[in-house]
This record gives structure tokens, C-alpha cells and sequence, in this order.
């Protein structure tokens, strides 16, 4: 009995894991249909010419010869960049280096460091 357990244990082991397997494929078999079907439904957007021309209006702002553009700004993000450039005028590299005195200063208050002697002969 022993030997019939243990001589189908191998390729019961081989039949689930091909099993596993053949599951995980057909898995990236459907994603890839399903990329595939949205990539076609792209290419028949991109044949369309009003929709390539509504998308140039939106996206890139294009406008033709005699047509005015008008870009309406939301005042929400405005209002949101203001206590940053209200906190300090200084430009990137001089908060950077405030950062780095006030870090040599936090440093000497805490231990002593030697001065260094040259050596003697």
C-alpha cells in the first residue's frame, strides 16, 4: 500500500501544479484579450477626425485661425500654494542651508570634539 501511495504522490504533485498553472495562463489570457479589445477601441477612436480634433481642443488647447481661448483658473489651488510661499522667501538652496548650520549647531551642544594636534617626533 506504502508503494502505491508513494509512487502516486510524484505525478499527482506534477498533475496540480500544471493544473495551477494552466489556471494562471488562462488568467493572463483573458487580461491580454481584454488589452487587446481596449487597444482597438483606441485605434478606431484615433481614426475618428472629430475626435482627434475635439481631444487636440481640450488637451493641448489648439484653437483654429480667429477663435479666442479662455482658461479658466480654479482659485481652490491658488489657495492651497500660499501659506508655502507665505512661510518664507527664501529660495531652495538657502533653506537648505539653514538646515545644515542648524544641524552643525545641534551637534556642538551636545559633545565636545577635540581639537586635532599634529603629530610629534
Amino acid at each position: 500500500m506504502c508503494v502505491i501511495a508513494l509512487s502516486l504522490a510524484y505525478p499527482l504533485r506534477e498533475y496540480i501544479a500544471q493544473r495551477s498553472e494552466i489556471a494562471q495562463l488562462q488568467e493572463q489570457r483573458a487580461r491580454t484579450q481584454e488589452n487587446v479589445a481596449e487597444l482597438r477601441e483606441r485605434a478606431e477612436e484615433l481614426q475618428d477626425p472629430t475626435y482627434i480634433e475635439r481631444e487636440a481642443r481640450t488637451r493641448l488647447h489648439y484653437q483654429y485661425p480667429g477663435e479666442r481661448a479662455y482658461v479658466v483658473l480654479d482659485g481652490a489651488d491658488e489657495q492651497a500654494e500660499e501659506p508655502e510661499a507665505a512661510g518664507s522667501a527664501d529660495p531652495w538652496f538657502t533653506k537648505l542651508w539653514k538646515s545644515v548650520l542648524e544641524a552643525d549647531q545641534a551637534g556642538a551642544d551636545d559633545e565636545e570634539i577635540p581639537e586635532a594636534q599634529p603629530p610629534r617626533h
